[in-house]
């Protein structure tokens, strides 16, 4: 199993390429603004890119999904309620395989309705949901505080503490984090009230 994380575009967004080399499979995460250098890293790992998986909907994330698809010949992949062109809808709770791993989706709506969270073994693909530090805006349209809580204290705080968490951008002081560093030290992880964390996250 492999994670390749790297810097793509000019909003510090992270893209992933993660797969199996023994059975030669990968698969792109977030292909935001320009994700050619994925593809070529699966290329030259001689590993078959098999899906193309969007976090969330927002343009920054899956804006280069399409031309990936084009290349690759790869299925993208979304919650069966995102508005984006999709091949494969998907549910929270459902396994997509990977070589030798399943993939887990956990849907973690707040940031957007229809963001995911992806599980590669130890590995946590977080998108716009958690940051290293921060949590995702609950502001714009289509977010929700109350869901944002949900999905935080009672979906990602319930994973095993060393999980290792990537997120969808390079906000934190360190590229990633896991799931116990994030319970010490993340202030908005803060032990709260749902009705807390709801004036928290929509404080100016």
């Amino acid at each position: 199993m492999f994670v390749v994380q790297k810097r793509i575009g000019n909003s510090d967004n992270f893209g992933y390429l993660i797969g199996d080399e023994g059975a030669r499979v990968s698969a792109i995460i977030d292909p935001s603004f320009d994700a050619s250098s994925l593809v070529d890293d699966a290329k030259r790992r001689g590993c078959r890119l098999e899906y193309i998986i969007l976090t969330h909907h927002h343009y920054d994330h899956v804006s280069d999904a399409s031309r990936v698809r084009e290349r690759s010949g790869a299925r993208v992949v979304a919650h069966k309620i995102s508005p984006v062109p999709k091949d494969i809808p998907v549910l929270g709770g459902e396994d997509l395989p990977l070589g030798g791993e399943n993939l887990k989706v956990i849907h973690t709506p707040g940031h957007t309705f229809d963001s995911i969270c992806v599980l590669y073994g130890k590995n946590l693909f977080t998108g716009d949901t958690l940051f290293v530090g921060e949590c995702g805006r609950c502001d714009l349209p289509g977010s929700n505080p109350e869901d944002m809580y949900e999905s935080l204290f009672h979906t990602l705080m319930k994973l095993d503490e060393d999980i290792v968490i990537y997120p969808g951008h390079d906000y934190g002081k360190t590229p990633y984090s896991t799931i116990g560093r994030e319970k010490r030290e993340n202030y908005t992880l803060k032990p709260r009230t749902k009705k807390e964390f709801v004036k928290f996250v929509l404080e100016p």
